[in-house]
């Protein structure tokens, strides 16, 4: 993988654990407030999950397999 790749996943990197910080701030907030919409909420957890996917997913590519 180029340096500049690697720096453009970087970059995604951050973006990506700040939305998934945000939206676990999010949750963890609507979760208290007994008239929480529940498919809202459901809808916010698995975008959650998401991020954690395409988060690991990136993760992969930067660090390199060791045993390869």
């Amino acid at each position: 993988m180029e340096t500049h790749d690697i720096e453009h996943c970087k970059h995604r990197l951050v973006e990506l654990r700040t939305e998934h910080h945000d939206l676990d701030d999010v949750i963890a907030r609507l979760a208290k407030d007994p008239l929480i919409d529940e498919l809202e909420l459901k809808r916010l957890k698995k975008r959650k999950l998401m991020l954690k996917d395409m988060i690991a997913h990136l993760e992969s590519k930067i660090i390199p397999d060791l045993n390869a």
